[in-house]
């Protein structure tokens, strides 16, 4: 009787330590796939003012149709089931930022990546938040009048970088080319099912400006810019308007 309250007890204390949480893992939902993160699913009413660039432009830039302004306040929507890991007034050349970590199956491999939705005008989601695919994370927004409206959109394949880009290579080594992502991604496999996500990967929490996000660079508009890999679970249609140009921040920081 002893030996079996013995074992009882002892099988409930590792049950108990295995399903605890800790502050550098959290649960998440597996992603059954990507939209688009304006006119979800497919982007309706929008179009890419500016694409990626390696060791230029880090991300996508997205704008309404109408034009201007015309998109000031429109919905943001998550690309896909994640967890809010940042969710913050960066200020700066960034202004309002959510960073959504998800993970998602790949040639039977489970991967984890970053998206990025910059210059918010609302943020409507918190820190350590579970979120779904096509939720709304906020409203498209100027940076306090600092662009005209759009929406700066990243996928990071490194979940260290956070406000600190400075820190790592500009690069496919780090990003993905949004689109280029997305495109072929609309469906994956892994839906109904969770994994354990590792959190808390930024430096200083990502609270910290870096000196090279910090420092302005061109106040004219000028079109020439100045110029750890993906991380597994549990380790550390519209026309173009010619017209659409956006202030250049830090070394070669073109959000």
């Amino acid at each position: 009787m002893r030996k079996l309250l013995f074992w009882s007890l002892l099988v409930a204390g590792i049950a108990a330590l295995v399903a605890a949480p800790t502050e550098n893992v959290v649960r998440t939902r597996v992603a059954d796939g990507f939209d688009f993160p304006v006119g979800k699913p497919d982007a309706e009413g929008y179009y890419k003012a500016r694409g990626f660039r390696p060791n230029g432009h880090l991300g996508e830039d997205w704008n309404g149709t109408g034009g201007g302004n015309t998109d000031l306040g429109d919905p943001i929507y998550t690309i896909a089931h994640g967890f809010v890991v940042y969710a913050r007034d960066f200020r700066l050349g960034w202004g309002n930022v959510v960073i959504v970590r998800h993970t998602f199956i790949e040639k039977g491999k489970l991967k984890t990546i970053d998206s990025l939705y910059g210059h918010l005008d609302r943020i409507m989601v918190k820190e350590g938040q579970q979120v779904i695919r096509g939720q709304q994370l906020g409203t498209m927004g100027t940076n306090r009048g600092m662009y005209p409206a759009h929406l700066h959109f990243e996928i990071r394949k490194n979940i260290f970088i956070g406000m600190h880009r400075s820190s790592f290579k500009r690069d496919f080594t780090n990003y993905y080319s949004p689109t280029e992502f997305i495109n072929p991604n609309r469906k994956t496999p892994g839906g109904g099912r969770s994994a354990m996500i590792a959190i808390n990967t930024f430096q200083k929490n990502g609270t910290a400006p870096d000196p090279g996000d910090a420092e302005m660079s061109s106040a004219k508009n000028q079109d020439n810019e100045p110029a750890a890999s993906a991380s597994d679970v549990i380790r550390s249609t519209g026309k173009r308007k010619s017209t659409f140009k956006v202030s250049r921040f830090g070394e070669s920081e073109a959000l």
